[in-house]
């Protein structure tokens, strides 16, 4: 979280176009990812996974990725339906997890987690100042990107209607 604000003034530098400034958004926002990557590994390595750390960590992920989206956008490179589409999704799930929260947390599936990461290597290509086949690239992966991204958002809302049921034990 601490990152989002610096990748944001280095996205932004100068008109938001300049090379080196761009690789240096890439950068912070490459570290921002790995980091939060280690320290889900960490915190699973040594069983100090938390409740909290389990609603948090999606929620800084969508807090940079989000960031990176709009930033994108404002800046005229990424289209703005784009960034619809994923925030849409990206909130949708958080207020989902938030509404069910009280019968259980609902862990990030296999899928959602393979959307993070297509999506910040997506986002990342993006930020980076590539053009010609490059920037086909990054769209070929931006456009996995948006199919994960609706999928898992389904496979989310079918696990918050499963959760949002009472159980037959329960009735």
């Amino acid at each position: 979280m601490v990152l989002v604000p610096v990748f944001l003034v280095v996205l932004f530098v100068g008109d938001g176009h300049e090379t080196y400034w761009r690789v240096v958004a890439f950068i912070v926002f490459a570290v921002a990812v790995i980091t939060d990557r280690f320290d889900g590994a960490l915190a699973r390595s040594y069983g100090m996974v938390t409740e909290f750390g389990t609603l948090a960590d999606p929620i800084a992920d969508k807090a940079l990725i989000g960031a990176a989206l709009i930033g994108l956008s404002v800046l005229g490179d990424l289209p703005w339906w784009v960034t619809a589409v994923i925030l849409v999704r990206e909130i949708g799930v958080t207020v989902l997890r938030l509404a069910v929260m009280r019968r259980g947390i609902i862990p990030a599936s296999r899928g959602g987690k393979l959307k993070t990461l297509v999506q910040a290597v997506a986002i990342g290509l993006f930020i980076m100042p590539l053009s010609g086949i490059w920037h086909t690239g990054a769209w070929v992966i931006m456009c996995a990107a948006i199919v994960l991204t609706v999928v898992t958002g389904v496979d989310y809302v079918v696990s918050a209607l499963r959760y949002s049921r009472p159980s037959a034990a329960g009735r």
